[in-house]
């Protein structure tokens, strides 16, 4: 099994739509979390240790985990998705995007 961790700010629309993706297929272990100390599941370094691979939706989630996290993430596989803030939870548009976005880097 692989686990999979989505963060984006608030842990509201974006990764937990990831999570409800990914969650349905064989092979992973999926969670999600937020940046933001408001977050609905803020991001803690158990978070981090345990995932294998860590989906970013934007480029200053990363530089967020990277001021935070930097010994932690040293060995870990992070990939920024570049997907915004527009849209809301299974938005059917996001679905999309995150599954394009998303399947490149879990093909062997």
């Amino acid at each position: 099994m692989t686990n999979l961790l989505f963060v984006c700010s608030r842990n509201q629309w974006r990764s937990p739509t990831a999570e409800a993706i990914w969650h349905r297929r064989p092979g992973f272990n999926v969670r999600s979390a937020g940046t933001s100390p408001n977050a609905r599941r803020p991001i803690s370094p158990a978070d981090i240790r345990w995932a294998d691979v860590i989906f970013v939706m934007e480029r200053k989630h990363l530089n967020r985990l990277q001021a935070e996290y930097a010994r932690l993430l040293e060995h870990k596989r992070i990939h920024s998705l570049d997907i915004p803030d527009d849209f809301r939870y299974m938005d059917p548009e996001l679905v999309d995007m995150l599954e394009d976005a998303v399947k490149p880097y879990l093909t062997t």
